[in-house]
């Protein structure tokens, strides 16, 4: 017998003591559940056993496991619907999956006032008659830089209303039919994406030994032509600005810019402070004086390096490192123009937002 509820336990159930069939039993009785959502005999005393009578009883008794538990009834699940799969691209999308606004007056209408005045003043000229000059036309239908447009033109390949202009500061109107070989220009909706590189990558758009190329990773980004701005070396990690605004790209890869950029470094040996202090000074190399902007140790071991540098010319820090004597083991470009990886993990891209798309163009 159970000593708490004077039941003759046998195997698989338990059983009162003697049942009452004619015994009426309260229908609002309620089993008494634990914290674990069960239910024993042991919590039901014998007057409350004597209420339910034999029926109820018996098909209490059916429903006790071997353990002396009530058997929970089992729940219908609810079929879920199958979630729809998002493509490797959309996967590798970090943030809003539109680019924001970028009309040229929209932007410009949020400049600080000083700031506005003087874009509104050098863009007088063509704004008030409606009329664009043509390297600016090319360059905005993403074919390429507004430099290399006036070279297509000096040589003869661009064509207005059927016929070939090779004056330079050639004005058109929005309205004019503007020709590269057969190919109608006409100018594309702007797309600002930022890229944080993996290794392996090749930094270009087409690749004849069919390597991994970054627009491998922008696949279906979206439907424009965009090409990176700048390069990375393959096994070089990091921020890459991917655009089709070839006003843009001129402005980010001129020297004279100025446009700064950060590195993480990673040597195989502590860097001295004699190599620290020429670095800073400025190293010669075969193409010419270099120097760091900013220099600075992250790791105590003195392997891991911060280095801030405006030049873009090719692989010219590790060139630097090179120079002295190092292998640079892993190479990560953190911050590019102002722009930072947060929240932008390897291998993932985003659209860039309007506040920085403003600082990009106008105050940099």
């Amino acid at each position: 017998k159970d000593s708490r509820s004077g039941f003759e336990k046998r195997p698989g159930q338990y059983k009162p003591k003697s049942f009452n069939d004619n015994a009426n039993y309260s229908k609002s009785y309620t089993p008494k559940y634990d914290s674990d959502s069960k239910a024993t005999s042991a919590d039901l005393n014998d007057n409350q056993w004597s209420n339910l009578g034999g029926k109820k009883a018996k098909e209490i008794s059916k429903n006790v496991d071997e353990n002396g538990f009530i058997k929970r009834p089992k729940r219908e699940l609810r079929e879920r619907k199958p979630s729809a799969k998002l493509s490797f691209e959309e996967n590798r999308r970090v943030g809003p999956s539109k680019p924001p606004m970028v009309e040229e007056s929209r932007l410009i209408s949020k400049l600080p006032p000083k700031i506005k005045a003087k874009v509104e003043k050098e863009e007088f000229e063509d704004k008030s008659k409606d009329i664009i000059r043509l390297n600016k036309y090319i360059s905005n239908a993403g074919l390429c830089s507004r430099r290399e447009a006036d070279e297509l033109i000096a040589s003869g390949q661009i064509q207005v209303n059927g016929s070939v202009v090779t004056e330079m500061g050639y004005k058109v109107l929005k309205t004019d039919v503007v020709k590269y070989g057969r190919k109608i220009l006409s100018r594309e909706k702007f797309v600002y994406i930022l890229l944080n590189k993996p290794k392996d990558f090749i930094t270009t758009t087409e690749d004849p030994e069919d390597r991994k190329t970054v627009m491998d990773l922008l696949k279906n980004a979206c439907d424009e032509r965009i090409y990176p701005i700048g390069r990375l070396d393959r096994m070089t990690t990091g921020l890459l600005l991917v655009t089709n605004d070839g006003e843009l790209t001129e402005k980010l890869s001129h020297p004279s810019n100025n446009i700064k950029k950060v590195y993480q470094v990673e040597l195989d040996k502590p860097l001295t402070n004699e190599d620290y202090d020429k670095i800073k000074s400025g190293i010669e190399l075969e193409d010419g004086m270099i120097k760091a902007d900013d220099l600075a140790f992250i790791t105590p071991d003195n392997e891991v390096i911060g280095i801030e540098i405006h030049s873009g010319k090719n692989r010219i820090v590790r060139r630097i490192f090179e120079s002295l004597g190092y292998v640079v083991k892993k190479l990560d470009r953190t911050t590019y123009a102002g722009l930072t990886k947060k929240d932008l993990p390897r291998g993932k891209w985003r659209f860039l937002t309007e506040k920085e798309l403003i600082r990009l163009k106008y105050l940099i």
